[in-house]
């Protein structure tokens, strides 16, 4: 195993190989050809080094989410997660994430305060949901997602890959879409995507 690829933030290499983890990644897209730019990211996922298994749902529809909250004139989500086992470490999944995004003509804004580019349309979006356990405060990489428990397009199709997910400091899955539906029963998270 490649050992920088197992390692953090931190450069530190571990003495022994990363055992495989379960990360939850969230999949959308709302311009271009979504399908096959989503089949596409998929493929790009099962070929990354040290990902063994990648398991994903059928994509789902949603309205887009802008600041003012849903817009039924912006063009449609197509949504999916994948369940990926690897042994790459989180901060190196999220930057294949992020290279696997700018190939299908994603561009993040540097100043991700401005919050900004949490709002526009795009050709791919792919978000590190779940790391195994791992709980991360690091603004680089916050895990669990800060918005995934608010977004019942990604708890309801991760429930079709894994009925029993559970989402690190928020509990099982079921429940916590239960809870979302409960809040808001039009569906519709109230925050960026």
């Amino acid at each position: 195993m490649n050992r920088r690829l197992a390692q953090g933030f931190d450069g530190e290499v571990e003495s022994h190989p990363r055992s495989p983890v379960q990360a939850v990644i969230a999949l959308g897209a709302n311009l271009g050809d979504r399908s096959e730019t989503m089949s596409a990211a998929v493929r790009d996922l099962a070929r990354l080094p040290l990902v063994d298994e990648v398991r994903v749902s059928l994509p789902i529809e949603s309205v887009a989410v802008k600041q003012d909250g849903p817009d039924a004139l912006a063009p449609g989500y197509l949504n999916a997660v994948a369940v990926v086992t690897t042994r790459l470490a989180p901060s190196v999944l999220l930057g294949y994430l992020h290279a696997i995004e700018r190939r299908y003509g994603r561009v993040r804004s540097a100043d991700r305060s401005a919050r900004v580019a949490g709002w526009e349309d795009r050709t791919l979006d792919l978000d590190l949901i779940a790391y195994g356990d791992v709980i991360s405060d690091d603004p680089r990489l916050l895990l669990p997602h800060p918005r995934a428990a608010e977004r019942d397009f990604v708890l309801e199709p991760w429930l079709t890959v894994d009925p029993d997910a559970v989402l690190p400091g928020v509990g099982r899955v079921d429940e916590a879409l239960r809870r979302l539906r409960v809040d808001r029963p039009n569906g519709h998270e109230a925050g960026a995507r």
